[in-house]
C-alpha cells in the first residue's frame, strides 16, 4: 500500500467558481479529502482560459482536478434542499459567492451550521462578509490595484501602472482560506464545533506583502530589494542581490575596484553599476559567467518563459508535472502540489470531471439516494443531468 494521505475521510462541497475558491478544493483533494464541485452549468469562467480539451479548458483542468461533479440548480428550492440535505454529511463548505447570495439562497451559513453543528464553511470575497465595500465586484485585479501592489510597482519602475501576469490575489487568498481551514478542522477536534471563516481577498493580499511595512510606518518611497537583470550571453540573466552586497562581492572575489573611491556617494554608485554591467558583459560564454557567480556566492536564475518555465532541471527531476485523465481517451498536464511528506501522499487524484457527471454516484453515496429518486430530483429541476449540459 502507498503512503496514507492526510485528509482521507473528509468530504468537501466546493460551491465555488474561478480561483480563489476552487484551488482551495484542489489542494484538499490532492492531500485525500473527497471533493465534491458543485457546479451550476456556464457559471464557471475558468472555463474560458486556456487551451481546450474537449469539454475543458487547461485552467478548469488545473483548478478542478481529481474532483467529483454534481450538477444543482441553487436558485430553485428544490436544488438549495438538495444541498443542505448533503450538507449534513459533509466537512466542509467552499463557497465564493458575492456576499450574501448563499444567504439569499438559503444555504448560507445560518442554515447549513443548524443542520451540521460540526461544518467548517469558508467564504472567499474581495472585501470581506461586511464593511463599506461588502457589495463590490472583485476579481484579482481589483484586488492587485486596492492593495497598493500595482503602485508601488509603477512607483519603483517609474511607469504608468498596469496589472501582473497573474491572478495573485486569487492564488494568494487560495492558501490563506486552506490554512484557515485546516485551522478550523484542527479547533473542530478539540472543541467538537464547526467554523465559519470570512476571508478577505484585500486582507490577504495586504498580510502576505512583505512591502506592506513601509506603508505601516509611512516611510517613502519604498526600497526595492528586487533581483537585477542584465544583458548576457545567451539572453538575459537575473542576480538577486543588493547592488551594494553585489559590488562587494565582485570586488572581493573578481577584483572589481572603484576608479575614484573619493567621488560623491550618488556618482560612486553610479559608476559601480556600470563597472558591474561592462563586467557581465564582458563574458562570452553563459556557464562561465555562472561559474564566476557562483564563485563571488552571488545567487543567479535564468528568466524563463511560458515556453521554457517546465524545462527547468528542477521540475523535471522532481516530477513536477502529473499527467491525469482528459476524458477524451488520453492524459493532460496538471502542476502538482508542492506538498512533499516523508509518509504521506499528496496527488492529483483525476481529471476534471464533466458537470454533472457523478450526480448519481454522489447522491446515492451520501444520501442513499436509488435511480428513481435521482430521476425525480432531475424532473424536478434541483438537479440537472450531464447528458442535458450544453457545453460553453
Amino acid at each position: 500500500m502507498g503512503a496514507p494521505f492526510p485528509l482521507d475521510g473528509i468530504r468537501v462541497l466546493d460551491l465555488s467558481r474561478a480561483i480563489s475558491g476552487p484551488m482551495v478544493g484542489r489542494m484538499l483533494c490532492d492531500l485525500g479529502a473527497e471533493v465534491v464541485k458543485v457546479e451550476v452549468p456556464g457559471t464557471d469562467i475558468t472555463q474560458v482560459f486556456g487551451p481546450r480539451t474537449g469539454e475543458h479548458t487547461g485552467l478548469y483542468v488545473q483548478m478542478n482536478a481529481g474532483k467529483q461533479n454534481v450538477a444543482i440548480d441553487l436558485t430553485k428550492p428544490e436544488g438549495a434542499a438538495l444541498l443542505r440535505d448533503l450538507v449534513a454529511h459533509t466537512d466542509i463548505v467552499v463557497e465564493n459567492f458575492r456576499p450574501g447570495t448563499v444567504d439569499r439562497l438559503g444555504v448560507g451559513w445560518a442554515a447549513l451550521s443548524e443542520i451540521n453543528p460540526r461544518l467548517v464553511m469558508l467564504s472567499v470575497s474581495g472585501f470581506g462578509q461586511w464593511g463599506p465595500e461588502v457589495g463590490r465586484q472583485a476579481y484579482a485585479p481589483v484586488l492587485h490595484a486596492e492593495s497598493g501592489l500595482l503602485g508601488r510597482q509603477a512607483e519603483v519602475d517609474d511607469v504608468e501602472p498596469h496589472d501582473v501576469v497573474m491572478a495573485l490575489a486569487d492564488s494568494v487568498s487560495s492558501l490563506h482560506g486552506m490554512i484557515a481551514v485546516l485551522a478550523a478542522l484542527r479547533l473542530r477536534d478539540a472543541t467538537g464545533q464547526g467554523q465559519y471563516l470570512d476571508l478577505s481577498m484585500l486582507e490577504s493580499m495586504l498580510a502576505t506583502d512583505d512591502y506592506t511595512h513601509y506603508s505601516l510606518e509611512r516611510t517613502y518611497p519604498v526600497f526595492p530589494a528586487t533581483g537585477l537583470v542584465f544583458p548576457a550571453p545567451g539572453g538575459p540573466l537575473l542576480i538577486s542581490a543588493d547592488p551594494k552586497y553585489l559590488w562587494h562581492r565582485l570586488a572581493t572575489r573578481h577584483g572589481l575596484t572603484d576608479p575614484d573611491p573619493d567621488a560623491p556617494t550618488g556618482q560612486r554608485i553610479a559608476v559601480r553599476a556600470r563597472l558591474v554591467r561592462e563586467w557581465v558583459a564582458a563574458f562570452s560564454d553563459r556557464a562561465e559567467l555562472i561559474v564566476a557567480l557562483e564563485a563571488a556566492g552571488v545567487a543567479w536564475a535564468e528568466i524563463r518563459t511560458p515556453a521554457t518555465v517546465l524545462d527547468s532541471p528542477t521540475v523535471i527531476a522532481r516530477e513536477v508535472v502529473a499527467q491525469v485523465d482528459d476524458h477524451c481517451g488520453g492524459t493532460r498536464p496538471v502542476i502538482r502540489m508542492p506538498y512533499r511528506f516523508s509518509a504521506g501522499s499528496c496527488e492529483p487524484r483525476g481529471g476534471a470531471a464533466f458537470v454533472g457527471e457523478h450526480n448519481a454516484d454522489v447522491l446515492s453515496r451520501w444520501l442513499g439516494h436509488d435511480a428513481a429518486q435521482v430521476e425525480a430530483l432531475a424532473r424536478a429541476g434541483a438537479l440537472i443531468p450531464a447528458d442535458q449540459v450544453e457545453v460553453p
